[in-house]
């Protein structure tokens, strides 16, 4: 195979970003071709994706086989000699082990699941250095950036997190507690997965990128701020230490963010991909988050500061509560309550192992499932 064609493997193909990565790579063929997908359960359009880009080797978590691929294990999916780029597109922490072990083959690691490295970030990071792997972003905020970064020679001083803030910034605490799952899942400026829509509505995908971007860019804590943006034009933003600061600005559309993670250093003409428009220029508008009427971004950055099996403790009580609240058996402001309840109930494991972090996300989920059963 020419040695320019870049080979992937992606986990999570059915998925929101997994589908739009399929739009890339039919957008940029032959640049790239599709060797491994990994899917959940929805095999009716699995099938149509495996008989379109004819991957050598499958995974799905509904079992089976489907066409002449070989199945196996995303762990050993994420390893295969003719991978060049892993796409890690799947939800909640399954791709955990899969994302180590792409980081110990020495791989690109496209990540757009925030997941690995809110738990595990320091031993992923640590991985990514020993084993001269990359790890690039495809969340639009922290590509956004790493493309900023790029071609500076200085660190940056800080980092401003834009958010959209949700289709309920404006409301107040005693209305968002009458939110239904239809109401949270209209998301005023992208299209995305259930999970990561619902987190955008309580801040927690805000609080989340908080720790991803310290582990990202080796950014404290303390130095990463977010700002709401309802316009969703700036996807985040630099600060250096003269002042400066620099911005990257496109039209909401997550396909540009992917191809820049799996082109990079390269930027390829995409007609499919949306321009702005500056005979009708965009409008920029700005305000502080709330964090008493979202206090999932402050339990967030708790849990970041805190370290330790925390953030895998508030990864697994989100997930749980987030599906409570789909499923109409707790109210919206609740999923918070059960996040705080969650870090104040499970102790913290310093420097933990990848097991101490998986059985830190078992007991939270545990937990969560018992309160709620409670109720």
């Amino acid at each position: 195979m020419d040695s320019s064609v870049k080979r992937l493997a992606i986990l999570g193909s059915t998925g929101s970003i997994g589908q739009q990565t399929l739009q890339v790579v039919r957008q940029l063929t032959p640049r790239f071709k599709v060797v491994a997908l990994a899917a959940g359960r929805n095999l009716p359009l699995f099938s149509r994706q495996i008989n379109e880009f004819q991957p050598a080797y499958i995974y799905s978590r509904a079992g089976g086989k489907i066409g002449h691929a070989a199945v196996i294990p995303l762990e050993e999916m994420a390893t295969l000699p003719e991978v060049d780029i892993v796409v890690v597109a799947t939800s909640g922490q399954a791709s955990l082990p899969a994302v180590i072990a792409a980081a110990q083959a020495g791989k690109r690691i496209a990540i757009a699941n925030k997941e690995p490295l809110v738990m595990a970030g320091e031993i992923i990071t640590r991985a990514v250095k020993k084993h001269r792997a990359q790890l690039i972003p495809v969340d639009s905020e922290h590509s956004a950036i790493w493309q900023c970064l790029r071609g500076e020679k200085s660190p940056a001083a800080s980092i401003i997190l834009t958010a959209s803030g949700g289709p309920f910034r404006n409301y107040t605490v005693k209305q968002m507690q009458a939110v239904t799952p239809a109401q949270a899942l209209k998301h005023p400026s992208w299209k995305m997965g259930k999970k990561v829509t619902i987190d955008s509505a309580t801040l927690m995908n805000k609080g989340l990128e908080i720790i991803e971007a310290h582990w990202l860019f080796d950014m404290p804590l303390n130095q990463i701020r977010v700002i709401v943006h309802p316009q969703s034009i700036i996807h985040s933003m630099v600060e250096f230490a003269d002042g400066a600061v620099k911005a990257q600005l496109s039209v909401p559309d997550m396909r540009l963010p992917i191809q820049y993670a799996l082109a990079y250093p390269q930027r390829r003409g995409n007609q499919e991909l949306p321009r702005l428009d500056w005979a009708n220029p965009p409008q920029f508008s700005f305000s502080l988050p709330d964090e008493e009427k979202f206090p999932c971004l402050k339990l967030a950055r708790q849990a970041g500061e805190a370290g330790g099996t925390a953030p895998a403790v508030l990864c697994a009580a989100d997930e749980i509560a987030v599906d409570f609240f789909l499923k109409g058996k707790i109210r919206f402001t609740d999923i918070a309550a059960l996040v705080a309840a969650a870090l104040e109930k499970q102790p913290n494991v310093t420097h933990p192992g990848i097991e101490e972090i998986l059985d830190a996300d078992i007991q939270a989920r545990t937990y969560v499932k018992k309160l709620v059963g409670k109720k």
